[in-house]
């Protein structure tokens, strides 16, 4: 990825964001993401984490970004200096079940395995389940950790998956 892919990155995450999480993520916070606040938000965390984050980008024979996935040393404790975190994984909403998905969480496992991470972890919505059987399928396992995220006043429950690389 670079800084000029951020502002499609940035569209296909707020789109799949609304198409992912509706009914999941209260209405009100849907509607209040914008691709422009969060292309602003993006460009800053993007020159911020260049060194401890990967972002990868999956483009089509246009040239297009149709897909995005970041990637980079787990945020939480209890863990090894070898434990690897995806922090996002979006494929434009149209697109999904073409296999993009699967090609950059291929990329992801490859660029761990190449940095020395021997585990990855992840965080999905509960009631994501798309999202849970994509990467029930990828070899990850629900490993009991469980969190929650407030989105305007609404907690939503998040499990934990890990996959052995």
């Amino acid at each position: 990825m670079t800084e000029a892919d951020v502002a499609a990155v940035s569209a296909i995450r707020v789109t799949g964001w609304k198409a992912a999480y509706a009914g999941i993520v209260p209405q009100s916070h849907l509607d209040g993401m914008t691709i422009e606040a969060d292309t602003q938000q993006r460009r800053q965390h993007f020159k911020r984490s260049k060194e401890r984050t990967t972002n990868l980008v999956a483009a089509d024979t246009l040239g297009r970004v149709v897909g995005w996935a970041c990637f980079g040393p787990f945020r939480g404790t209890g863990t090894g200096a070898t434990t690897g975190e995806l922090y996002a994984l979006y494929v434009q909403p149209s697109l999904i079940g073409s296999g993009i998905g699967r090609t950059l969480l291929e990329a992801v496992h490859a660029h761990a395995v190449t940095h020395s991470f021997d585990l990855v972890l992840l965080w999905v919505l509960n009631e994501n389940t798309t999202a849970r059987r994509f990467y029930e399928r990828a070899g990850y396992v629900a490993d009991g950790a469980v969190q929650a995220d407030d989105y305007d006043g609404v907690s939503v429950s998040e499990v934990r998956y890990q996959r052995s690389l």
